[in-house]
């Protein structure tokens, strides 16, 4: 009896002790689960918490840390560690804290045997955010079936400078169609923001917005330089993504950027961090670092002397966590015990980091299940969105004489030439570039094709370099050929050690990367002989069709001039050689556009649509060589392709603007509406788009800014009506004050094919 009674009450007693451990108990309201758990926690825990390990080196200390890395691996080796190393984290830590799992996720989880989707300037000039809504869904069904539970992506950086490797992970040049595709992706990857203001629901993954801020725009195109930026243009032109990723899609986490604006690095950055993300935007969620962006502070930028001096920089600017090991933040420790640093910023910071936690739902979250990755990962399903989207992106630049698309009853013969005809490309962010993962050019024009046609292959060059010892046998393909398809382009950074089905990566090709992140260039002609190769097979006289596969904007003004047909198609995936047959052929009508404009040359750089008006000049006299001139001498400072344009094999008629009223006040709106017909003889795809431009303002303002579009599909003769709406935040300015203000005033709306195809224009008048 006293033995039933000693054990009685050892089981009470176990049961006092687990029913007041609040942060245990999913019931309970997040905010007081963090009071609970922090007020447990020791300094050295706490400091855990804001450091990351790999999932495997988090088993080897019995201090829980807040997150842990995937593997640049397989998903099965993914998962398998991240059951290993959370269950670890649950039993033999003291509190049973879970790590977020992180994974790099910016067009697929990066990861051999996840589907591959086109990189994210593809998936920008798709300008279908439902459809990038719904491939962050499939993206983070995939992630989390491996473990992970929050992804460093997206980017929410501008296009600006082609010369920059990375601009292949970024959307646009323009603010608002960046916002659009960023908060679509984060939706799609997190889920509905009304949802997530509470929590993230299954089979969904919490994103980091990136890089914070103005990191797109390095001095002289080199990455981690530094951002020429003032103020009002920060917040014009490149917060505003940020802004709305934060209040319109909930995100979870905030990235700082690697660079530095006048003076500050990002990550010692209290004005952007503090002030503006969790000030003035309401920012709840965490600042994560970028890799090795706090140990920067001393090593790169020598804003402190050592990890001890950047430490406290850091923590007070606003940086949560450390990443990708605990190198500065793990000296708070010793800080705090020397009264060095406030204890209370670390609880802030540790806090925001638990809230996360708990949101996310991480200490009730159920392992991965192995034997369901098959089930769930690369399924038919999510192969063909891939698809989909790359053929939604590919952008037709020139099409003579409608030379595309191709059609197999009066072809016998097809020259498929260049470097990039028999290589897939998924840029930068990938597991691999071995050519057995994806469909390549040449095999889709294959499959598409049959024996119907014969089909002359020749590579003639490589991607870089000066060997000319190829093009012979690229000429004899062509003059043996009835047309002439040659694929051209770039190759990126893929992480080694990872491969293709386990393969190692002794099987990938051995082509030096010429784009993504860190392969920036000085000259964005075509790399190489790549364009000499051109010339030689455009001198057989064949019909000549141009596909670019590559991660940045190049100079293309020769081949504009010569190439009668021109097809962009960025890095387009998996499946990227299948869609650019179905394009080719006319099996898919392209409806791409551009999110960016390209530059004639890399003297010209930057070019961007939305500048204002000073920017093209004053004397507006250009010159050629022949007859020099001003503004340039030698040249004129347009666009050789200007943002938003894109040709289709059909043709679209616009009609009957109409604007719902001649001016409009505060707290009202206009509605804007256009019938647009398809006036030819194939389906397809417009993307109809608004403009505005402020006529006159405190400060100046662009000439014209997008605010509106709308990716519409008609068939022959069909007519849709397009609606948009204009609010006075639309027009707003950050004035002298640095105060975001509506001003009246005129301002026209455009409705336009491009920003240089303007089809109506109506000027309204703004009232206080």
């Amino acid at each position: 009896m006293q033995k039933k009674l000693c054990l009685f009450t050892a089981f009470a007693f176990v049961i006092n002790i687990t029913s007041a451990q609040i942060y245990k108990n999913p019931e309970a309201a997040v905010a007081e689960r963090v009071k609970d758990l922090l007020n447990r926690m020791t300094l050295e825990e706490k400091v855990g918490q804001m450091s990351m390990n790999s999932l495997k080196g988090s088993m080897q200390n019995p201090i829980a840390y807040g997150v842990c890395e995937s593997p640049f691996t397989n998903i099965n080796d993914i998962a398998s560690r991240s059951i290993a190393a959370k269950k670890y984290a649950k039993e033999k830590t003291r509190l049973g804290i879970p790590p977020i799992q992180i994974g790099e996720c910016l067009h697929g989880q990066l990861a051999a045997g996840a589907t591959i989707f086109p990189q994210a300037i593809a998936q920008g000039s798709t300008w279908n955010p439902a459809l990038i809504e719904k491939m962050g869904s499939v993206i983070a069904y995939e992630a989390s079936s491996s473990g992970v539970d929050q992804a460093l992506s997206p980017l929410f950086d501008l296009i600006r400078d082609p010369r920059y490797g990375r601009n292949e992970e970024c959307y646009a040049e323009d603010p608002y169609l960046v916002s659009r595709m960023g908060t679509s992706f984060v939706i799609g990857m997190q889920g509905d923001p009304s949802q997530t203001i509470n929590g993230i629901g299954k089979d969904k993954v919490m994103c980091t917005a990136k890089h914070f801020a103005a990191y797109s725009i390095p001095v002289a195109g080199i990455n981690l330089a530094p951002a020429s930026v003032g103020e009002r243009e920060l917040r014009s032109m490149f917060l505003p993504p940020f802004k709305d990723a934060v209040q319109k899609a909930n995100i979870y986490a905030v990235m700082p950027a690697y660079n530095e604006i006048d003076g500050v690095p990002a990550h010692a950055n209290h004005f952007l961090l503090q002030t503006i993300l969790r000030e003035e935007w309401g920012f709840k969620g965490y600042v994560f670092s970028d890799y090795e962006g706090l140990k920067h502070l001393y090593t790169f930028h020598h804003i402190a002397k050592d990890a001890e001096g950047a430490a406290p920089i850091g923590l007070n600017s606003g940086v949560d966590l450390e990443a990708p090991s605990p190198d500065v933040y793990n000296k708070l420790i010793d800080l705090v015990k020397s009264g060095k640093v406030n204890e209370a910023l670390i609880d802030s910071a540790v806090a925001r980091i638990l809230t996360i936690k708990f949101k996310a739902g991480l200490f009730e979250k159920a392992l991965p299940d192995t034997s369901a990755l098959k089930k769930r990962v690369h399924t038919p399903e999510h192969i063909a969105l891939s698809q989909q989207i790359a053929e939604e992106s590919i952008i037709l630049l020139k099409n003579d004489k409608q030379l595309l698309p191709l059609h197999m009853n009066s072809l016998k013969s097809l020259a498929v030439i260049g470097p990039n005809a028999n290589q897939v490309q998924y840029g930068d962010y990938s597991s691999t570039r071995d050519s057995r993962s994806g469909t390549t050019v040449l095999n889709g024009i294959k499959q598409l094709t049959g024996n119907k046609i014969k089909i002359n292959y020749a590579k003639g060059c490589a991607l870089s370099g000066p060997d000319k010892s190829g093009f012979a046998e690229a000429i004899t393909a062509a003059k043996n050929s009835d047309a002439v398809i040659v694929v051209l382009g770039t190759t990126s950074v893929v992480f080694s050690g990872v491969g293709w089905n386990g393969h190692a990566p002794e099987s990938e090709p051995k082509d030096p990367f010429t784009c993504g992140e860190g392969y920036d260039v000085t000259d964005i002609d075509p790399d190489g002989v790549q364009r000499e190769l051109l010339q030689a097979v455009y001198k057989t006289g064949k019909p000549v069709v141009l596909v670019l596969v590559h991660g940045r904007p190049q100079s293309i003004s020769w081949e504009k001039e010569n190439i009668p047909a021109i097809v962009e198609t960025w890095y387009p995936g998996e499946r990227g050689g299948n869609a650019i047959a179905n394009i080719l052929f006319g099996k898919v009508n392209p409806s791409g556009r551009l999110t960016v404009s390209i530059p004639q040359s890399t003297g010209h750089i930057p070019v961007f649509y939305n500048h204002v008006a000073s920017n093209k000049g004053f004397y507006h006299n250009p010159g050629s060589t022949e007859k020099p001139g001003q503004d340039y001498v030698f040249s004129s400072p347009d666009a050789l392709f200007p943002f938003g344009y894109g040709l289709s094999y059909t043709s679209f008629k616009y009609s009957n603007l109409q604007v719902s009223a001649a001016s409009f006040g505060k707290n009202e709106a206009i509605t804007v509406s256009v019938d647009v017909t398809n006036s030819g003889s194939m389906a397809g795809k417009e993307v109809v788009q608004m403009y505005l431009d402020n006529k006159v303002n405190s400060v100046t303002t662009p000439v014209m800014a997008l605010k509106g579009f709308d990716k519409i599909t008609l068939k022959p003769g069909e007519t849709k009506t397009v609606k948009f709406t204009v609010k006075p935040e639309d027009i707003a300015v950050w004035n002298n004050n640095m105060k975001l203000v509506t001003e009246p005033g005129m301002f026209d709306v455009m409705i336009a094919r491009s920003a240089e195809d303007v089809v109506f224009k109506k000027t309204i008048e703004y009232k206080e």
